[in-house]
């Protein structure tokens, strides 16, 4: 690694989050100073008044905005924040966008026009997902309700897409102005997901699809804001439908190697005890 790779400050938005917190770590790994920027560390999406603390000094940074990437308000606040950053003299901005997407869009193009080194990683839906977050109880508990159908996806692992990250960072401009699609080595189903999880960990486990209406229902009977359930169940309705049930090659000529198995990620979170009751 080239010794200006080794003196770079990358920011790192979402740091405590599934993705942010692998970036943290890969970059840690690689070298580079890295300024972990969140609520916890008073950064916040919706207070600009806390970006500058996050972005000065920086040479890079990681921008995954919260709630999702496509989200109404994603495009206006990425691309503030990308503007921002460019005006405090950070040249590359690396921004976590979702495969098959269209409500993406507006995001990537934000960040297109504030004058950064860009580039956009188009990542499938995470292995990590069945492993933190609002799906972990239902397994813990023996069955996982989801809207996915029999729908295959490419499950991604979080640590691949943290790596390319990284590797998109401090490459220069290899990969500056690129859109990277990035997933995993195999397409399996929910209810296949599930299954191997079900080995992993010796549980009877089992998969019930639902409509994203009646997912949606049951999201707004736990609280959630209307308009929240609104935007995941049309993104649901869109997104599993089966668009992105294709591989690409992105991990594998990106970072010269697999990308990891939903098999591997499944015995690994097992022997952690992740899913035990």
């Amino acid at each position: 690694m080239a010794d200006s790779t080794r003196n770079m400050t990358v920011a790192v938005t979402g740091a405590s989050g599934r993705t942010g917190s692998r970036v943290v770590e890969a970059a840690r790994a690689a070298g580079l100073a890295v300024r972990a920027a969140s609520r916890a560390t008073g950064f916040d999406w919706e207070d600009r008044t806390t970006w500058a603390r996050a972005l000065r000094g920086a040479d890079a940074a990681y921008l995954m905005y919260p709630t999702d990437v496509g989200s109404p308000a994603a495009a206006g606040a990425v691309g503030a924040l990308a503007r921002e950053a460019v005006g405090l003299g950070v040249r590359r901005l690396v921004l976590l966008s979702a495969r098959g997407e269209e409500w993406a869009r507006p995001a990537e193009e934000a960040l297109k026009g504030s004058g950064a080194e860009w580039t956009v990683v188009r990542a499938a839906w995470f292995a990590q997902n069945f492993s933190e977050g609002p799906l972990v109880e239902g397994l813990r508990h023996g069955e996982l309700v989801f809207p996915a159908g029999e729908v295959r996806e490419p499950f991604v692992d979080v640590r691949d897409i943290a790596d390319v990250v990284v590797t998109a960072l401090t490459s220069g401009d290899r990969y500056a102005g690129h859109i990277l699609d990035i997933t995993g080595p195999r397409l399996l189903s929910f209810r296949e997901a599930v299954a191997e999880i079900a080995e992993a960990t010796g549980a009877e486990l089992t998969y019930t699809p639902v409509s994203a209406r009646e997912y949606g229902r049951e999201l707004a009977g736990f609280g959630m804001p209307v308009d929240e359930v609104e935007f995941l169940v049309e993104l649901f309705e869109a997104l599993l439908d089966g668009r992105n049930a294709r591989l690409s090659d992105g991990v594998r000529r990106i970072l010269g190697r697999a990308p990891r198995d939903f098999t591997d990620f499944a015995r690994e979170n097992a022997a952690a005890g992740v899913w035990k009751a």
